[in-house]
């Protein structure tokens, strides 16, 4: 692989990305407090914020003054998840350890509600992120978690990353030590895992109460 005409990447911009079924908003306090409170604190919270870095939200004002800061992050940098079919910001995640030096980026500071957790709204809201990243020109696209958190992993797996190995006492997080599980995919494989996505998408995969008909799977 000859890269030397490499050039740096872009920085990522604070814009809007469209989807069918999800909305990915640079994230703002006054827009987005309100529901995103509502989508953290809503039953599960504990389970939901477990490998998060950030606590649950004790209040609105709690939430709202994390939302200030994080918005006026440039990385990680956050973006509401809306929910079309409601036009509520049900969840939020970030493009984060950007480096448009070597064209890596990472998706983290996932928190998708119980409204769109599992559902065609999240995966889009996924893909919407890769897809952006890969048109920037970025190499390589990552996913990483606390590796005792299964549901994260089964996701990444599902999502078309590939594991490549686990950094053991790589973080201390909330008072416990934390092993990282490392994904990635890489811009060679984004072409046919986007293919896979498309067709997932598509709205003749889906019942009327919005349930996949074929699953989400990427040609070999």
């Amino acid at each position: 692989m000859d890269l030397s005409r490499w050039k740096n990447v872009p920085q990522p911009e604070r814009k809007t990305l469209e989807g069918a079924y999800a909305r990915l908003e640079p994230l703002n306090a006054d827009q987005h407090g309100q529901a995103l409170f509502e989508a953290a604190t809503a039953p599960g919270v504990e389970e939901r914020f477990r490998y998060l870095f950030d606590q649950p939200p004790a209040d609105i004002s709690d939430l709202r003054a994390w939302a200030d800061k994080a918005a006026a992050s440039l990385d990680p940098l956050f973006f509401a998840v809306i929910d079309r079919a409601t036009g509520r910001a049900e969840g939020r995640q970030a493009l984060m350890r950007i480096d448009t030096a070597h064209g890596v980026i990472e998706i983290g500071n996932i928190m998708w509600g119980p409204a769109i957790s599992r559902t065609r709204v999240a995966t889009e809201a996924l893909f919407l992120f890769a897809d952006y990243a890969f048109s920037l020109g970025y190499r390589r696209f990552e996913w990483k978690c606390e590796n005792a958190n299964l549901p994260s992993k089964r996701a990444a797996e599902r999502f078309g990353f590939s594991f490549e190995g686990l950094f053991r006492q790589h973080m201390v997080v909330k008072g416990r030590n934390r092993d990282t599980a490392w994904f990635s995919i890489l811009d060679s494989e984004w072409p046919r895992l986007r293919a896979g996505y498309q067709r997932w998408l598509q709205a003749g995969n889906f019942d009327a109460s919005g349930q996949q008909i074929s699953r989400l799977q990427f040609d070999q």
